[in-house]
């Protein structure tokens, strides 16, 4: 194995958040009616993260967010919520993409659950929530999909993975990842195995 440390690549180095908004006049220190909040003011034009996900979000078939809805399958009263709401969601949300009840583990992910696929703000605005207030017992884990070190090539199940794309994988399911209730620990085994796959073909 060579000395690359894969658990940190490059594709983990952070852009600055100021980014194209370098030399612009200070902020106002001025409070809001409340007293505590800041004042601020009105842009030029509306940000553009209302209406697109943002670069390297994925704005192509695989969507820009994955939501993973966890459940205990020994659990009687987590499998008959996590039935209930995987048909609400179905029926309450036809458009989004919704796949079948997982009734063990799979992949990273330690427990039964069911994926739900989001491909716009619109979409990610409704549905997280919505879910904030209807995922009753379960937790839920919201990742991004993201396109960086691809080349603009989706990354696929169907296809093989580079080290970076398996990378890439592990940094979208762990440091951006967005938990919903109790946090379930992932099996981060799973992108071990498949560096390792990648490293021997």
């Amino acid at each position: 194995m060579s000395g690359t440390d894969y658990l940190n690549p490059p594709v983990s180095s952070y852009v600055s958040p100021l980014a194209g908004y370098e030399g612009l006049p200070p902020l106002s220190e001025e409070r809001a009616e409340d007293g505590k909040s800041f004042k601020n003011a009105p842009a030029e034009r509306r940000s553009p993260a209302y209406d697109a996900f943002v670069d390297p979000l994925d704005k192509g078939k695989r969507g820009g967010f994955d939501v993973h809805i966890y459940y205990y399958q020994n659990n009687e009263a987590h499998k008959a919520y996590a039935h209930a709401l995987w048909e609400r969601i179905r029926r309450e949300f036809p458009e989004l993409r919704i796949y079948q009840l997982w009734d063990r583990p799979l992949g990273p992910h330690p427990v039964a659950m069911f994926e739900v696929n989001l491909f716009t703000p619109a979409q990610f605005g409704a549905f997280i929530p919505w879910l904030a207030i209807w995922r009753g017992p379960l937790s839920a884990l919201v990742h991004p999909n993201t396109t960086e070190g691809t080349e603009g090539d989706e990354v696929g199940e169907s296809r093989g993975r580079s080290v970076t794309e398996v990378a890439i994988e592990r940094r979208n399911h762990t440091q951006r990842a967005i938990w919903m209730g109790e946090r379930v620990p992932l099996d981060l085994s799973t992108f071990d195995t498949m560096t390792a796959r990648v490293e021997q073909s």
